[in-house]
């Protein structure tokens, strides 16, 4: 496996980045304000720790470790 120099927490952040997103996208029409919230927390927290031509590579990162 090839190391890609991001930390355990934020592959972590990123999952759930994914799973916020997906339950948002999924969920019922109305009362997501919840979901709203930590979607932005957790973006403004990947936006400020990760370079943005790192990001590609850290999804995918997410998305393998996760399966």
């Amino acid at each position: 496996m090839v190391h890609s120099g991001h930390s355990p927490d934020i592959v972590q952040s990123q999952r759930e980045w994914d799973r916020t997103y997906k339950a948002l996208a999924e969920g019922p029409v109305g009362s997501n304000t919840r979901l709203r919230r930590r979607l932005i927390d957790l973006s403004r927290q990947l936006i400020q720790d990760v370079p943005r031509e790192r990001l590609a590579d850290l999804r995918r990162r997410a998305g393998r470790e996760e399966s």
